[in-house]
């Protein structure tokens, strides 16, 4: 997932500083639930990790602060789940689609 923020794929920055700051955390968010989607769509089951913990609490001031975070985050994560797709679907599977 956070490959596809690059300015070359997607472009997503979130204003983005350093390590830790808000637009960290946004992107964050993005990746998990773009992980989630994407796992989901191949039929994986996410198995959680000890630093989820530490992850989910900078979320959660994100999503304190802005009510429509979640809803953008999942939109930018549908989006790379898209692109993902895209990028590993031959062509003349998606042009039969």
């Amino acid at each position: 997932m956070h490959w596809t923020r690059h300015e070359s794929r997607l472009d997503r920055s979130f204003g983005r500083e350093k390590w830790g700051d808000e637009g960290y955390a946004r992107e964050e968010l993005v990746a998990e639930l773009g992980a989630a989607f994407l796992a989901a769509d191949l039929g994986l089951c996410i198995e959680p990790r000890p630093d989820h913990a530490s992850y989910i609490a900078s979320w959660i001031k994100v999503l304190e602060n802005d009510t429509r975070a979640i809803v953008q985050a999942a939109a930018h994560a549908e989006r790379a789940v898209a692109y993902l797709h895209q990028l590993a679907t031959p062509e003349a599977i998606r042009e039969a689609a």
